[in-house]
């Protein structure tokens, strides 16, 4: 089963890491990144630019309406995804324990992904009754 993890991390403490710092938290991180790739539990992942690059859509009186920055604003920052292949959360809570990012103060998320097959199906069968009429 696929676990989305998503990984927040303190922007001002990141900034103020001294880069000899910085560079040996990503070694390590790249290097777990690895195990998890040739133990098969990668599953795929991506690094997030920052908050001022973020653009949020909703929809307001009949439109879409944007507003420039992250849906929620927090003092921890969404810097990236990672999505394990593990049995069960106890799997996934048990490898993302063991991400070094944890020990520099990230804070990792995980939740199941959501199984959409049978709902594409279906949605698949009502829109092909739609353009049969």
């Amino acid at each position: 089963m696929k676990y989305i993890c998503f990984g927040y991390y303190d922007k001002s403490k990141f900034d103020g890491m001294p880069e000899s710092e910085r560079n040996a938290m990503f070694d390590k991180c790249f290097d777990y990144d690895d195990h998890l790739r040739a133990s098969g539990h990668w599953a795929g992942g991506e690094a997030l630019q920052g908050t001022e690059t973020a653009l949020t859509l909703y929809w307001k009186n009949g439109k879409v309406a944007t507003t420039d920055g992250p849906y929620a604003e927090t003092k921890e920052q969404l810097g990236g995804i990672l999505i394990l292949e593990a049995r069960d959360m106890n799997q996934a809570a048990q490898l993302m324990a063991q991400h070094p990012a944890m020990t520099y103060g990230n804070i990792f998320e995980i939740r199941p992904a959501g199984d959409m097959n049978e709902i594409i199906k279906a949605s698949e069968q009502r829109r092909r009754k739609d353009t049969a009429r």
